[in-house]
């Protein structure tokens, strides 16, 4: 991997992060996925549920259904609430198949393919694999912090 051309390591470290996600998830118990250990809303289960979001409003509505626009559709606060009929394996299961659809979405693209975004002008889709991979690691690493308070894992 450390010698794979661009794109493949790009998908692979992004993949890597993913799995690094949905490790820090598995395993914990309902109430462990809920339970706030910092002031915000931020949990285990609010992390998974926003990285859902940044997936779906990063490739699926730029790489689709609403080029230019990677606005939410609903409150920031949704994707921190964890609700009561979500649970850590509905919380993941939806993880995956965002990451799914964005794999699906990028896959039509080159990396130079540029984008309209309304807020940076354009973007490539190169620079929405950076994007995502440093937002995925850097939830990773609150997410790392969070499961050792809940178990020392």
């Amino acid at each position: 991997m450390s010698a794979a051309a661009e794109r493949p390591m790009l998908e692979t470290w992004l993949d890597v992060q993913r799995d690094s996600v949905v490790a820090k998830i598995d395993g914990l118990s309902e109430e462990a996925i809920r339970r706030r250990l910092v002031p915000s809303l931020t949990t285990v289960g609010s992390l998974v549920k926003h990285l859902r979001w940044v997936e779906t409003g990063w490739f699926h509505q730029l790489l689709g259904e609403r080029s230019d626009d990677s606005r939410r559709t609903h409150p920031r606060d949704w994707e921190f609430t964890v609700q009561p009929e979500d649970t850590g394996a509905s919380l993941v299961a939806e993880y995956r198949a965002a990451c799914a659809r964005s794999r699906e979405a990028a896959a039509g693209y080159s990396l130079d393919d540029v984008v309209p975004h309304r807020a940076l002008g354009e973007v490539s889709v190169r620079w929405l694999y950076v994007h995502l991979i440093e937002e995925t690691a850097r939830h990773a690493g609150h997410l790392d912090i969070l499961r050792e308070q809940l178990d020392a894992s």
